[in-house]
């Protein structure tokens, strides 16, 4: 548990208006445009957190103005690269209606591009209090869950040295599939402080390795961010695998050998650029068919608490043979054994993964991927 401290500084004069695109934080040497969608909310802060002189955390809050196409949105001068982030999100808390606002709750930005600190299983981190799923938890998240990073696209002007993508040809390809951790946590020819991350992967030990086996691409469990679910931490467990994404644009930051304020995206790229300097290509298990929110009664991290109603898919309710009425049921349409299914139906959830897929290929360099449950996001009605 992380202390944490508030102010609100009420110097919403201050909050410029930004523009609604692109979602996410978007960093430039003048400002740093924060844009998220919440269509039904009523307020969106966007909270900002310092480093505290006792070893804690500082928090500022900051209350969005402007909305449009139901995303929230603001721009803010002396944001640096680094800058942790988060928001809360007021509106209707009516869980039959899908509507679980909860400002006590502290959201991941789902564009977010890194993530910072660890998700601990609290009675804080669900929106409603235990025993009664009908009433609205008034604790606060914020020291049990982790925060988003404000990231420099450039990522410090990045280098590619000229890399390109490969395209080999399916007939051609020898796949090789590997945990990130490990594939190096226990190998004695990876340095010490290096192994079961990025950097140890990309390392010569590794890729000379693959590369004599005759491999020409590695596909990569999930390294999206992922939690473990709070049933396994009861047990003293945790979630290995990774198949329990909450971050759909960032570099699992446990894997990371150098920071989780951002330096994990470097040290991904430079993952991939040793990677391919070896002739092996990059694909990507990606798992886009439900999240870390689990069912009705998970924890609320980031896509419930902005839009819970259009994120996840729902049973349809059918009309009273009888009367023809029909009485609204909010039940999650569960398709993937995980609580949840995402509605790729829904344009917001749909953009989200398009844009979650350019932003790999384009911005890390990864040369395709292999979904998870494909089946689960493409079924339409039943």
């Amino acid at each position: 548990m992380v202390p944490v401290t508030w102010t609100h500084l009420g110097q919403t004069a201050r909050v410029w208006p930004g523009r609604n695109w692109p979602l996410g934080a978007t960093w430039t040497p003048e400002r740093t445009n924060f844009a998220v969608y919440a269509p039904a909310a009523t307020e969106v802060t966007l909270c900002l957190f310092t480093d505290a002189p006792d070893g804690g955390e500082e928090e500022h809050r900051y209350v969005l103005t402007e909305q449009s196409l139901g995303i929230w949105h603001g721009a803010l001068p002396d944001v640096e690269p680094g800058t942790r982030y988060g928001y809360r999100v007021d509106g209707p808390w009516d869980p039959t209606a899908g509507h679980r606002f909860n400002p006590h709750k502290l959201l991941l930005d789902p564009y977010a591009m890194a993530v910072s600190g660890n998700f601990t299983p609290a009675p804080a981190t669900f929106g409603y209090v235990f025993g009664s799923p009908e009433e609205q938890s008034t604790e606060d998240s914020a020291p049990f869950v982790p925060r988003s990073v404000v990231v420099d696209p450039a990522s410090g002007d990045f280098d590619w040295e000229g890399d390109q993508p490969m395209r080999r040809r399916w007939r051609d390809t020898v796949v090789y599939e590997c945990h990130v951790k490990g594939m190096t946590q226990l190998h004695d020819r990876v340095p010490e402080h290096l192994r079961g991350t990025y950097a140890g992967l990309g390392s010569p030990a590794v890729t000379d390795y693959l590369r004599d086996l005759g491999v020409t691409a590695v596909e990569l469990l999930p390294v999206h961010q992922f939690v473990s679910e709070p049933g396994l931490t009861e047990r003293g467990t945790s979630n290995y695998w990774g198949y329990n994404s909450i971050g759909y644009f960032a570099p699992h930051a446990a894997y990371s050998s150098s920071g989780d304020r951002g330096e994990q995206v470097r040290e991904f790229k430079e993952m991939v650029k040793a990677l391919h300097r070896a002739g092996l290509e990059v694909i990507l298990d990606v798992v886009y068919n439900h999240t870390a929110e689990a069912g009705p009664l998970g924890p609320t991290l980031s896509f419930r608490g902005l839009d819970d109603r259009g994120f996840y898919k729902r049973v349809v309710p059918e009309p009273d043979p009888k009367t023809g009425a029909v009485e609204f049921d909010d039940t999650y349409w569960d398709v993937t054994g995980c609580g949840n299914t995402v509605d790729s139906n829904h344009p917001l959830a749909l953009r989200l993964i398009l844009d979650s897929l350019r932003y790999w290929v384009t911005e890390m360099h990864v040369d395709g991927f292999r979904f998870d449950l494909m089946s689960a996001l493409t079924r339409t009605g039943y």
